[in-house]
């Protein structure tokens, strides 16, 4: 897809981690920027902004239809090239042991405000017959996750809601990709409440690499990418392990405490 100056991208979640760098790989491609996510966005801004394209920023909370619809009114009209609906909240420990307002946090956030932004900003692309959806999903999804089953299960559906996506536009001009990162170094295990765990603990992949390889993906049309060798052979292996070993293998690497083991 040609890019240009006036071409707007829109990235959610963008204020950090792997949304940060997507948006300096749109930069870099020349799009202006609408950027949004419930953290501060001046860092990211300031950096996109050199450059030389135009940054408008919100602040809000997209795991509701409220924060999604301030986003859209930003973008109003204005035709989209690039969405990249990026914004994800993890959560750790068990099930029952959740707090329900942070269970819902999670769903909302990862699975209805994005619905709902693809849905309305979506229509807008299919209305105008071109532009290209990058949606973050996980390698998470399809993996039962133990100690992470919320976030998993949200994952999963995502991973699912894409491809089927893809499908229904595929005669529209709009492309849609899912980017399917593994274990990455960002702010994500932090606010998850898993620094305490093996996965929390362990090494990560550069987030400005996920971003480049989701990027890529995007402006080629693939349909999904995994990010890194090793998630590629993790995803292989979790389609062919029976879903009660590969919840106990979560375990292991989820579990409260598992850090120091």
């Amino acid at each position: 897809m040609a890019t240009t100056n006036s071409s707007l991208a829109v990235v959610t979640g963008a204020s950090s981690g792997i949304g940060f760098h997507l948006a300096l790989c749109c930069a870099k491609a020349g799009h202006d920027l609408v950027l949004a996510a419930d953290t501060s966005l001046e860092t990211v801004k300031a950096a996109c902004e050199r450059r030389g394209v135009t940054v408008q920023t919100l602040q809000t909370e997209l795991a509701s239809r409220q924060g999604v619809d301030e986003l859209c009114d930003l973008v109003a009209a204005r035709p989209v090239a690039a969405l990249l609906a990026n914004a994800g909240h993890g959560l750790g420990h068990a099930f029952l042991d959740q707090a329900f307002g942070d269970i819902q946090h999670v769903i909302d956030t990862n699975i209805t405000g994005t619905l709902y932004l693809l849905h309305r900003l979506g229509a807008q692309m299919r209305a105008a017959g071109a532009g290209r959806i990058l949606v973050t999903g996980s390698i998470a999804g399809f993996q039962p996750g133990s100690f992470q089953a919320v976030y998993n299960g949200s994952k999963a559906f995502v991973d699912s809601f894409t491809a089927a996506l893809r499908n229904e536009l595929k005669d529209s001009g709009v492309t849609v990709t899912c980017l399917m990162p593994g274990v990455t170094d960002t702010e994500f295990f932090e606010r998850a409440g898993l620094m305490d765990t093996k996965v929390g603990a362990g090494s990560k992949m550069d987030p400005a690499d996920v971003a480049e390889v989701g990027f890529k993906a995007m402006m080629d049309g693939e349909a999904d990418v995994v990010a890194g060798l090793k998630n590629k052979l993790t995803v292989m292996m979790s389609k062919l392990t029976p879903s009660q070993v590969a919840a106990e293998q979560h375990r292991k690497l989820a579990e409260p405490g598992t850090a120091d083991h």
